[in-house]
């Protein structure tokens, strides 16, 4: 039987993001059948400033298997008040019973002002996640990860990471050997882990010219160098409680962490510009050995640093 799929497209969808589930999808051999509707049957304007003509409404929705709401940025009112527009709310309460419900990105936030991800774990785009958990506390936002699945709902983050969950609801529909061949179709990798994190550019905080800022001003051009919490302590001229008080106070991070991560971020440059071996890599970057590094950089990001290099570095 083929699976009814309901794509539904609200004003400023993101053209790139709603046609991912029909290119994955109906990569499926025909198990599938992708229809894209809107509210009211009309165009929708995209985030891209053109139109897209949609030849179903939002009835589409009351039949489908699986519905999908595409990714659009959050309005104004919705971030504000955390409650959808009527329109949107009444074409979502066509959803029938027991259908599967996804969201691609920022919709999640659509889904999360329904109430539809109330006790669940769900994601959404990194750069939105503190709105998201300040109007939604209810939802267990794990912001970090590529998509999640939570049974009956599923939630991924930005962009690509749409593919990721599609290729992982086709595994789970039909097995790896469809969801394989899907993505060798659509010349994209066959497994990312949901849980494999965001690529996220955490900013480094500010070296001020007093407190802790000139020692991490210090320690980030001697991360090769084995630095412990006395040699940072010594630098700032403070007793170690003392440092490690003031520098959580400034950062949000105790100093161990703070170093992993900015050798993390050191080993992710590295990684993308260099083609120097994990071996040179982690001993430029303070972590000693080849396993410290692959340690770290899967704590932090989930993905090995072959996998890394690989995904940033094209024809490497």
């Amino acid at each position: 039987m083929v699976h009814r799929v309901a794509v539904l497209a609200l004003p400023g969808v993101m053209p790139f993001d709603l046609g991912i589930p029909a290119r994955v999808l109906n990569e499926a051999d025909g198990r599938y059948q992708v229809t894209v509707c809107s509210i009211g049957g009309g165009p929708v304007l995209t985030n891209a400033g053109f139109r897209i003509d949609v030849d179903h409404d939002e009835t589409a929705l009351a039949d489908a298997d699986t519905v999908v709401v595409a990714t659009q940025e959050p309005s104004e009112e919705l971030l504000r008040t955390g409650r959808p527009d009527a329109p949107t709310a009444a074409a979502l309460a066509l959803v029938r019973p027991g259908a599967r419900i996804v969201s691609t990105c920022t919709s999640a936030f659509i889904l999360a002002s329904m109430g539809l991800l109330d006790g669940l774990a769900a994601t959404t785009h990194w750069n939105l996640a503190e709105d998201f958990a300040r109007l939604f506390p209810s939802v267990d936002l794990r912001p970090d990860v590529l998509f999640v699945d939570a049974g009956r709902v599923l939630t991924s983050a930005g962009a690509a990471a749409g593919i990721d969950l599609f290729l992982h609801i086709l595994r789970r529909d039909h097995g790896a050997e469809v969801a394989n061949e899907a993505a060798r179709k659509c010349v994209v990798a066959p497994w990312r882990d949901g849980g494999q994190a965001q690529f996220i550019r955490r900013p480094t905080p500010a070296a001020s010219a007093v407190g802790t800022g000139p020692t991490r001003h210090w320690a980030l051009h001697r991360l090769e160098q084995p630095l412990t919490i006395a040699d940072l302590a010594a630098h700032a001229s403070m007793s170690k409680r003392t440092f490690s008080r003031h520098f959580v106070a400034e950062t949000g991070v105790t100093p161990v962490q703070w170093l992993i991560s900015q050798r993390v971020d050191r080993a992710r440059a590295l990684l993308e510009t260099t083609d120097f071996t994990v071996e040179r890599i982690a001993t430029e970057t303070g972590f000693g050995s080849a396993t410290q590094l692959r340690q770290h950089l899967h704590v932090a990001l989930g993905v090995t640093p072959q996998s890394y290099r690989r995904t940033f570095r094209v024809g490497y």
